[in-house]
C-alpha cells in the first residue's frame, strides 16, 4: 500500500543560497527529497480538502508574508538544526486560520530544517560550521505550493496558489 501525504508549503525562492548550501553538505538525503521551505500545514490538517483548495484559490494578501528567522538552533536532542522564526509570527498563523477556516489550529511554530534527524546528525563540530553560515533573517512569500510525497519519495508539487505579488529583493 502505498503512504501519500500532502502538505502546504511555502518555498524559499529567493536568498536561499546559505541555506541550501548547509543542507546540501550536512543533510544531502532531505537535500534530494525537498527544497528549502516553512511548511504551513501538515497532512493531518487538511481537511476537508476541497473546501481548502477553495479558500486557496480566493485567497489574496496586500502584502507577501514576512518571517523573520533567528540563529541556528540545534533540536531533537541535538540531532536536527533550524533556523526558528522569531516574534509572534502573527501573520502566519492568520494565514494558518484563514486555510483552514477556524482559529482553533493547533500551534505550529515556522522554521526552516537544516538538519533533518530522521535522515541526519549534528555534532558539536557540525554546529559550529553551520553557525559561521549568513544566512538570511527575512523571508519573503508570495505562493502557497500543495505538495506531495509518495512512499518516501521526493516530494512534488502538485499547484501554486499565488496569494501576493511578489517582493523583488
Amino acid at each position: 500500500m502505498n503512504t501519500i501525504r500532502t502538505q502546504l508549503t511555502l518555498f524559499i525562492e529567493v536568498s536561499q543560497e546559505h541555506i541550501e548550501t548547509v543542507r546540501a553538505t550536512y543533510n544531502p538525503e532531505q537535500y534530494k527529497l525537498i527544497s528549502a521551505h516553512i511548511t504551513l500545514c501538515r497532512e493531518d490538517e487538511l481537511k476537508p480538502f476541497d473546501e481548502i483548495i477553495e479558500r486557496l484559490k480566493s485567497m489574496y494578501l496586500k502584502q507577501p508574508l514576512r518571517i523573520t528567522l533567528g540563529a541556528p538552533e540545534r533540536f531533537a536532542n541535538g540531532t536536527g538544526v533550524f533556523l526558528p522564526a522569531t516574534g509572534p509570527n502573527i501573520e502566519f498563523k492568520t494565514l494558518r486560520e484563514t486555510i483552514l477556516g477556524t482559529k482553533q489550529i493547533n500551534e505550529h511554530y515556522p522554521h526552516v530544517t537544516l538538519m533533518h534527524p530522521r535522515n541526519s546528525t549534528c555534532t558539536d563540530p557540525v554546529f559550529s560550521e553551520i553557525k559561521k553560515h549568513k544566512f538570511p533573517t527575512e523571508l519573503y512569500f508570495h505562493k502557497i505550493s500543495v505538495i506531495e510525497q509518495v512512499q518516501d519519495g521526493p516530494w512534488q508539487v502538485l499547484d501554486d496558489y499565488y496569494i501576493a505579488d511578489r517582493v523583488v529583493i
